[in-house]
């Protein structure tokens, strides 16, 4: 494991300690410190930019071949931070035991007083994080910052008024701010049109994550997010689709096995497999298919009816879109092969 050390608050400076640990090249460009690095360690790039009244955006875009570690010890006050994982997962301890933060959940925290954060990313997994931190002490100058506004939970970390105790929102999965997220990065302007660009998403996914926490507090789940109990519910909908692959599974069937929305199964299947509900069905019987095709004792029309299609020729058109290659022919490159094993 590679272990990196950042003990500033400063952009130049955190920029450049993350560099010692990952020997990269940095880029200065617009106000913008970006640090490309493809070597032994990993590859990928690290951004960060700053604006006024204490805010500043820390993106990673990274792949390591080992486990790298770092470890933030801020002297004083800690930022509260908001982060947003859009690919991979993380691990994080502020005091040595690591909790998992989880691709598309809202994450928001806060450290004690001359406290160390660590964050942990694993080798050999792609990582997309943006971390929004705020130095309290300078927001709180804000005119109209209306931080009185927010929950006493996180209202009394901008106030720091408990120094000592740290504070640790993992909340609900938000596709919506996921959105958000690719807006910000997909930025092409440059110069101050950029700057304002981003300054404005990093707002608008500011206020998301404070409303996420919010709607947490008052057990209230926003229309696009989903809370833990409804990703269990759609875990276990896989396997019921598994085990019904013959029967129909259309989302009206899936949602009520399941006792969620329409609306919220498709959240979870695109948050979960990146796929819709129709599509994550689709893969699993081409898959079985494909499985079944290597049994030699059922014919291609008793595969057809053990996934549930009702028609050869339709089974034959989709088998063919996802493997580029028609069943009959798969079933005999399969048994040639096995043939031609028999006879070596």
């Amino acid at each position: 494991m590679i272990t990196i050390f950042v003990k500033s608050v400063g952009i130049k400076q955190i920029i450049d300690e993350i560099n010692k640990g990952l020997k990269g090249t940095i880029k200065n460009e617009f106000g913008e410190q970006t640090l490309h690095f493809d070597n032994k360690i990993g590859k990928g790039s690290i951004r960060i930019i700053g604006f006024d009244w204490g805010i500043s955006l820390l993106d990673y875009n990274v792949l390591f071949y080992e486990d790298v570690k770092m470890v933030f010890e801020i002297s004083g006050n800690s930022p509260i931070e908001f982060l947003f994982i859009s690919e991979g997962n993380l691990k994080y301890s502020p005091n040595g035991k690591f909790v998992d933060l989880e691709r598309f959940q809202n994450v928001i925290l806060s450290n004690k007083t001359n406290a160390e954060n660590s964050f942990l990313f694993p080798a050999n997994e792609l990582i997309k994080v943006n971390f929004i931190q705020i130095i309290k002490q300078e927001y709180r100058k804000k005119a109209n910052n209306n931080i009185n506004s927010l929950q006493d939970s996180i209202l009394s970390i901008f106030r720091m008024d408990n120094p000592d105790v740290a504070f640790q929102h993992l909340g609900n999965y938000n596709i919506r701010i996921a959105d958000y997220i690719k807006d910000l990065n997909a930025c092409s302007e440059t110069g101050m049109i950029k700057s304002l660009t981003i300054e404005g998403q990093l707002n608008l996914i500011l206020a998301m994550q404070l409303l996420e926490h919010r709607n947490y507090e008052n057990r209230t789940v926003l229309p696009d997010s989903l809370s833990k109990s409804d990703l269990k519910q759609i875990h276990k909908l896989a396997d019921y689709i598994i085990d019904n692959i013959s029967s129909p599974l259309s989302i009206e069937v899936l949602s009520r096995e399941s006792g969620l929305s329409p609306k919220r199964l498709q959240l979870g299947f695109q948050l979960l497999y990146n796929k819709s509900v129709n599509e994550y069905v689709r893969k699993l019987k081409l898959e079985l298919a494909r499985d079944l095709l290597k049994d030699f004792d059922m014919n291609i029309s008793e595969i057809v009816y053990a996934i549930g299609y009702k028609s050869r020729s339709y089974f034959s058109k989709r088998f063919f879109e996802y493997y580029g290659i028609l069943p009959t022919e798969y079933r005999s490159q399969l048994k040639n092969k096995f043939k031609a094993n028999i006879i070596d």
